[in-house]
């Protein structure tokens, strides 16, 4: 197998060089920023599309309760009882 330790040092020799060259006060995000930025941007407001949307379809009137003393097949509590047999 071979020696992975010259091909790493070899690589940060190059990386090292790389940074020097470039000037702290100039480095910006780029396109590639800006395109992942704008990316999410679209995902973050087709989901809110998509939610508005589904909001719009739920119904929050709640139905009325059954007359009191009328029992479900569920039982008297509503629960459901357990299974005999």
């Amino acid at each position: 197998m071979p020696d992975m330790s010259a091909s790493a040092s070899l690589a940060m020799t190059h990386l090292v060089t790389f940074a020097k060259e470039v000037d702290e006060d100039k480095v910006t995000p780029g396109v590639l920023g800006f395109i992942v930025f704008a990316a999410m941007a679209l995902a973050v407001w087709a989901l809110m599309k998509s939610m508005s949307k589904h909001m719009g379809k739920v119904d929050f009137k709640e139905s009325p309760d059954e007359a009191p003393g009328k029992e479900t097949a569920d039982g008297p509590s509503g629960k459901a009882s357990p299974a005999k047999g």
